[in-house]
């Protein structure tokens, strides 16, 4: 059993540590487990729509590990990234191969054409219903999986009580009622919420720290009562356990 300056040692080294390239979660390999058996397959999603021709483009695509597994055609694939690690990331990972990159933070103003592209997708990342219309040819479709307005609530409470969550209405039904006043149709939609777990505090600590939007001015030594509190927890349950929220939305323009 360790002592609390133990703990704390222990809970600093890994805020000191946190940090993540692209989305790997890899670290907290064995110390944290998210159930991701969603109803529905991201990717084969895309793929029921998606044929070689088409022009796609992927919006906040991360480290473009996402994009690169759907292997279409580099010609006809674009992609923005406003974080900036990422950012050098991709631009030295997805420019070379001749994917049109460009760096964009803001949802609202990408740097297309209108009606540039057939299928627009974005995964966790944020969206501007309008914009996405202006960029979508007729018929062109907008594809996305969303993490929803509960994710990781039960857990930002345990560290940081009170904290209100970081958007309010991110949710399937409230998003398709904004996609459809877009001057979209809604082509398919889904929600689901799956248990997330964590066998060590320290784990926690690291998420917390990479997950800041969601853990805002969390630190070990701000939270260090409430981490001993969710330490205990552990140690008698084996875990402790939160909620991930995901939803599905396919939107045709009209």
């Amino acid at each position: 059993m360790k002592n609390e300056n133990e703990l704390r040692e222990i809970w600093k080294r890994e805020e000191d540590v946190a940090h993540i390239k692209g989305w790997d979660f890899s670290y907290l390999d064995g110390r944290m487990k998210e159930d991701d058996s969603l109803p529905w397959n991201y990717g084969d999603v895309i793929r029921q729509y998606l044929k070689d021709d088409m022009k796609m483009m992927d919006f906040d695509t991360g480290g473009g590990e996402f994009l690169l597994s759907l292997g279409h055609p580099f010609k006809n694939t674009a992609a923005t990234e406003g974080w900036e690690p990422n950012v050098k990331l991709c631009s030295e990972k997805l420019l070379p191969l001749g994917i049109d990159f460009k760096p964009c933070v803001d949802e609202s103003n990408i740097p297309f054409e209108d009606g540039a592209f057939d299928i627009c997708i974005n995964r966790h990342g944020s969206y501007d219903p309008k914009e996405q219309h202006r960029l979508l040819k007729p018929e062109g479709l907008f594809i996305t999986q969303q993490v929803g307005e509960r994710n990781d609530r039960e857990l930002v409470e345990m560290v940081l009580p009170g904290t209100p969550p970081v958007v309010s209405h991110h949710n399937m039904a409230d998003q398709c009622r904004a996609f459809q006043e877009a001057g979209f149709e809604i082509i398919k939609s889904d929600e689901a919420f799956r248990p997330i777990r964590f066998y060590d505090a320290g784990a926690l600590v690291w998420f917390a720290r990479v997950i800041v939007w969601e853990f805002p001015d969390f630190s070990v030594d701000r939270c260090f009562d409430r981490l001993l509190e969710v330490n205990e927890a552990i140690e008698k349950n084996g875990y402790v356990e939160g909620t991930v929220h995901r939803f599905l939305i396919v939107a045709k323009r009209v």
